[in-house]
């Protein structure tokens, strides 16, 4: 048993550490820098106080922190993670309203001393934090695509609002084509639906008569010039360019997803299962640390995931169900899409998903209800390094 608890409020350039022993007195308060030398400096002096056995902590588990965790781990150092969340409550419980780095430090070791539901920090393998950074990535670079596209949206109907509506430019690559040279009615009637059809099929374009002749259409709709056209105009064709070139940047990040993911040894297991493709299955792999060593039975994974529901009961009420306050929203985002998209191809999970629909859950209660059903087979498929395998139309998924 630990008899001295060590707390990090960790943040980008320093952290501050405070170490109390059994009875919750200060030993130590001290902030560092964020560097490898003092960091290490640090460890050795806790470590030596009284020559006690140390139980570290910290609010943070990766970013800031991820040299700590790292150091600490090759020392041999028990570490658990407390949440920013529960520590922002905890703070409320304690004297003073001030809010210090010291004080977060100390009430951080104070609940890591009170607390036996914390979770240990464990080091999750290269290829799980390499799809992390990976898919993270790549989320950044879609907001920043659909950030794009409605400032480009925004721009047209400015000046084009007739060509604005006519096409779907997060899907339409031909109209992302058309805009990057002909984005005014004046251009558009000139060139004529003939040419400009030529003009998106030699580029590629699918669908170019289609496109062109919904293009000259509507700017034969509209034949007033708007104030905002020249440098509207001007605007769209960047933004075009723009969207072009993180279409072109999200293909290599998927291409390199999928080829990082295929290193992973239960890569092979996870896209037998109805749902995942390469991009969905990395970033659950992501999200659970590449293995299922951080949970204890599928149940814990679930309740991570966000979809176990906690009671709410109270008196006379019970069986008052809710979603958890607390949890991954990106793993739950995984699950969830991946169930979406196993209603296309696995019969099992139209059929479950039909059974609860009939028993009068919504669209959404029923997609969560299949995605935790689901959780019990992928559990099973990483515990036993197997693949999946359809079961009869009519009987329920089983593990």
């Amino acid at each position: 048993m630990p008899t001295l608890w060590a707390g990090i409020d960790a943040g980008k350039r320093t952290h501050h550490c405070v170490v109390i022993d059994g009875d919750g007195s200060v030993l130590l308060s001290t902030k560092v820098s964020n560097d490898e030398t003092e960091l290490l400096d640090l460890i050795a002096t806790v470590i030596e106080i009284d020559g006690g056995k140390v139980c570290w902590a910290t609010d943070l588990t990766d970013g800031g922190a991820a040299l700590l965790i790292a150091l600490l781990a090759a020392h041999g150092q028990q570490l658990l993670y407390i949440p920013g969340r529960i520590v922002h409550h905890a703070a409320a419980t304690y004297r003073g309203d001030g809010k210090t780095d010291a004080k977060d430090a100390r009430i951080i070791a104070d609940q890591a001393r009170m607390r036996t539901d914390l979770q240990r920090v464990r080091i999750t393998t290269e290829i799980a934090v390499d799809l992390r950074l990976l898919t993270s990535h790549r989320l950044d670079v879609i907001h920043d695509r659909v950030r794009t596209i409605n400032r480009l949206r925004a721009t047209m109907l400015e000046y084009f609002p007739a060509l604005e509506r006519v096409f779907d430019y997060s899907k339409n690559k031909a109209a992302l084509v058309l805009l990057s040279h002909y984005a005014t009615p004046d251009s558009l009637r000139r060139i004529g639906v003939a040419r400009l059809a030529a003009w998106l099929k030699a580029r590629g374009c699918r669908n170019s008569a289609g496109v062109a002749k919904a293009a000259v259409d509507a700017a034969h709709a509209q034949t007033t010039t708007l104030p905002a056209q020249a440098v509207g105009s001007a605007l769209v064709t960047k933004l075009a360019a723009t969207i072009a070139a993180i279409d072109e940047d999200l293909a290599g990040i998927d291409a390199e997803i999928t080829e990082r993911f295929a290193q992973h040894h239960s890569a092979t297991s996870l896209l037998s299962m109805p749902g995942f493709g390469s991009v969905l299955a990395a970033t659950f792999l992501a999200q659970i640390g590449g293995s299922l060593d951080a949970f204890e039975n599928v149940d814990r994974l679930a309740c991570v995931a966000g979809l176990a529901p906690v009671p709410r009961d109270s008196g006379r009420i019970s069986g008052n169900l809710h979603r958890p306050r607390r949890f991954n929203r990106r793993l739950l985002r995984t699950c969830y899409l991946a169930a979406l998209s196993s209603l296309k191809n696995s019969p099992a999970s139209r059929a479950f998903y039909d059974r609860k629909r009939a028993e009068g859950k919504s669209h959404k209660q029923a997609l969560i209800a299949l995605a935790r059903r689901r959780m019990n087979v992928i559990w099973a498929m990483l515990r036993d390094n197997t693949h999946y395998v359809e079961p009869a139309f009519n009987a329920p998924i089983a593990a």
